[in-house]
C-alpha cells in the first residue's frame, strides 16, 4: 500500500559488444555497473523504467543488477523484461550493403539479439498477464505513420517485415495495492540521426512517438484503463538537436498527459549533454492527466557535489523522476 509513489526513467547505457558480457561485467564489479546501481539506489524510485540494458533469457543480468542495487540500499523484488527488437534479424538486407545479418539489418540496430534492451524494476507486483506488448506492429501498419509514405524510407520488401519499434513499446500494469494499479507505458525510440537524405531514422523516431497517440486513441485495440505514466527515452528534444519536432511537441502537448518538466540545479530540464548539440531533454516521465504530481526532478548534481562523479561514470543520460499521489 502506498499513497505516494515515485516513478523514474533511466537510460543506463549498460550495453556491451556481445551476449553475456554485461553479466560478466556485473560479476567483476565493473565501475560503470556500480555507478548505475548507486544512481538507482540514490533515486529510490518505487518503479523505474530502464533502457540501454542488454537482454538475456531468464533476465539473469537484470537479476544480478537488481542485487547490486540492493547492496547499494534499494530493493526491487519485482522485475520485468521482454525480448527487444534490437538485434533481432529481419532476414533481408535493410541497409543495402549487399549483405544480410548486419546490425542495421535487424528490426532495431543491434550487434546481437537483445543488445540495448529495456526493463522495469518495481517494489510492487507486476501484472504480467495484463501486459500489452505493442512491439510487433509493422511500421507500414500504423495508419498515421509518415515514414512509409515518404520517398526512400521503406522499400516494398522491408515494409513486409520492418517493425516500427526499434527496441520496444510496452504497457505494464503495476499493482500498487489490491485495489489500485498504475500502468507504465515505456519505450526507447531510435535516434533521429545516422541516416541519409531520406531521413529514415528521423521518420522512424517521430512515428515511434505517434504510436503512443494512436494507442491512446484506441487505434490499436483497447487502450489502458485507469492511471498511467509514459516513461522512456524518446531520443527527441522539442527544441534542440535533430529530429522531427512536431511529433515530440504533440506528445508533450497531449491533454491526456501531464508535462511536469523535471529539472536539476545544474542543467535545468536537460537529461543528456551531447558534444555536438549540448544539453538536451530526451528522457521523459509523463503522468496521465488525472494524477496529482507532488514533485519531479532530474538526478544531475552540481559539479561540486561528490555524487556528480558517480552520475558521470554511470551514463551520459541522467535519471528522471516524478512523485505522484496515488488515487483511490
Amino acid at each position: 500500500m502506498a499513497d505516494t509513489i515515485r516513478i523514474a526513467s533511466f537510460n543506463t547505457e549498460l550495453s556491451r559488444q556481445g551476449p553475456g558480457l554485461l553479466l560478466r561485467d556485473i560479476a567483476r564489479g565493473d565501475p560503470q555497473v556500480r555507478a548505475v546501481a548507486a544512481v538507482l539506489a540514490r533515486a529510490g524510485a518505487d518503479i523505474v523504467a530502464l533502457q540501454g540494458i542488454d537482454y538475456d533469457h531468464g533476465a539473469v543480468a537484470l537479476s544480478e543488477l537488481r542485487d547490486r542495487i540492493a547492496e547499494a540500499g534499494t530493493d526491487y523484488p519485482h522485475l520485468f523484461a521482454l525480448r527487444p527488437n534490437s538485434g533481432w534479424q529481419t532476414g533481408i538486407d535493410l541497409d543495402g550493403d549487399g549483405r544480410i545479418g548486419g546490425p542495421r539489418d535487424a528490426q532495431g540496430y543491434g550487434l546481437f539479439a537483445g543488445q540495448g534492451g529495456m526493463a522495469i524494476l518495481s517494489r510492487f507486483p507486476i501484472d504480467r498477464d495484463g501486459v500489452q506488448d505493442l512491439s510487433g506492429l509493422l511500421w507500414a501498419d500504423l495508419d498515421r505513420a509518415e515514414g512509409p509514405r515518404a520517398s526512400g524510407v521503406l522499400e516494398a520488401e522491408a515494409a513486409t517485415v520492418q517493425r516500427l519499434s526499434s527496441v520496444g513499446h510496452w504497457v505494464v500494469p503495476v499493482e500498487v495495492s489490491r485495489e489500485r494499479r498504475i500502468s507504465v507505458m515505456t519505450f526507447h525510440a531510435t535516434p533521429p540521426v545516422f541516416d541519409g537524405a531520406e531521413d529514415r531514422n528521423g521518420y522512424r523516431n517521430a512515428d515511434e512517438l505517434r504510436l503512443w497517440t494512436a494507442y491512446l486513441d484506441g487505434d490499436m485495440g483497447e487502450p489502458v484503463a485507469g492511471p498511467f505514466v509514459l516513461a522512456g527515452d524518446a531520443n527527441a528534444d522539442p527544441e534542440r538537436g535533430e529530429g522531427q519536432k512536431p511529433a515530440i511537441r504533440a506528445l508533450l502537448g497531449d491533454p491526456r498527459l501531464q508535462n511536469p518538466q523535471p529539472r536539476s540545479p545544474s542543467h535545468d530540464a536537460a537529461t543528456v549533454s551531447w558534444k555536438a548539440t549540448g544539453p538536451m531533454r530526451v528522457d521523459y516521465v509523463l503522468p496521465s492527466a488525472g494524477l496529482r504530481v507532488l514533485g519531479a526532478g532530474v538526478l544531475w548534481p552540481d559539479p561540486g557535489d561528490p555524487f556528480a562523479a558517480v552520475t558521470d561514470a554511470a551514463s551520459r543520460h541522467r535519471l528522471v523522476w516524478v512523485d505522484l499521489a496515488v488515487p483511490d
